[in-house]
């Protein structure tokens, strides 16, 4: 949903982050597998770039984003949807040639291949491996799948994907670069759930959402929530979120003759639900970047 000029008003020109420092966000694991020489020894071996969900995001800028990638020298890249197994039958022939295109890895004596799956969290590593089994092996999941960083949190046994050629993946936690750049990529990153949400505060990421959606014109939250226009005011919109899925709770007011409950609307949870409708792709399909 995307309104005329004329409906437009001044949104916010910059996000106020209050000083939150990126630091704090990281999870133990993540930061015990993050690895300064790793960018290095990927530099000399084969590799695919996997850009999974790629039904979330807004494709329309596909040309540029592949240009820009090329510059930064990953030239084999693939956009995957593993919830409908979208290009995903595309990994196993890629990765095959780029294998044996390699004089350092091409061994006539090795049957198979050993693949290792890795990335920032929650962007789909494990599905992808489940995608894959379901496609070539006929087979059920083999890696724990959620919504929310963390769920692999150590280095699994090889997983077969495919029977010829004959492939294994390994399945890896999610890792994140040594240092982020600025507390809006960890926000970035917040939003598409490589962070858990209570680290960075379900709230400020709700209303750097709602940031987002106006700066772009994605405005399908108005008819979505029952809001009489666009709003730059994350209090009225969770209010109005949270009337909406009736996500209300009893708050205690201490009045002159003494403390009475109320029925109050429950800003944490309809941040929460804010959320989840975004990362599913029900507030339309967006670039952060």
């Amino acid at each position: 949903m995307r309104l005329a000029a004329g409906a437009l008003r001044a949104w916010r020109q910059r996000f106020d982050f209050g000083g939150r420092d990126v630091a704090a966000w990281f999870p133990g694991h993540m930061a015990r597998g993050r690895n300064p020489a790793f960018q290095e020894a990927l530099g000399i071996r084969p590799h695919l770039l996997v850009l999974n969900k790629m039904d979330l995001a807004d494709l329309t800028h596909k040309a540029k984003i592949l240009e820009r990638l090329e510059q930064e020298g990953l030239k084999n890249v693939l956009f995957t949807n593993c919830v409908k197994d979208e290009n995903v039958k595309k990994v196993i022939p890629l990765i095959t040639d780029l294998v044996s295109s390699s004089q350092r890895y091409q061994r006539a004596e090795n049957v198979e291949y050993c693949i290792m799956v890795i990335g920032v969290p929650n962007v789909g590593k494990s599905s992808l491996i489940n995608s894959m089994r379901r496609l070539h092996l006929k087979k059920g999941k083999a890696s724990r799948v959620g919504a929310e960083p963390g769920i692999t949190k150590s280095v699994l046994t090889r997983i077969q994907v495919s029977e010829r050629p004959l492939m294994y993946l390994l399945d890896t936690p999610g890792v994140l670069a040594p240092r982020i750049e600025s507390v809006e990529a960890g926000m970035k990153l917040a939003l598409c759930g490589a962070i858990r949400d209570h680290l960075v505060g379900e709230d400020v990421m709700a209303d750097y959402l709602l940031y987002t959606l106006n700066k772009q014109q994605q405005f399908s939250y108005v008819e979505r929530y029952g809001l009489g226009e666009p709003s730059d005011d994350i209090e009225s919109v969770l209010k109005r979120v949270a009337l909406k899925l009736g996500k209300m709770h009893k708050v205690k007011v201490l009045t002159g003759t003494g403390d009475v409950n109320v029925i109050a609307p429950d800003y944490p949870a309809a941040a929460y639900e804010l959320l989840r409708t975004f990362r599913k792709g029900e507030l339309g399909q967006v670039l952060l970047d």
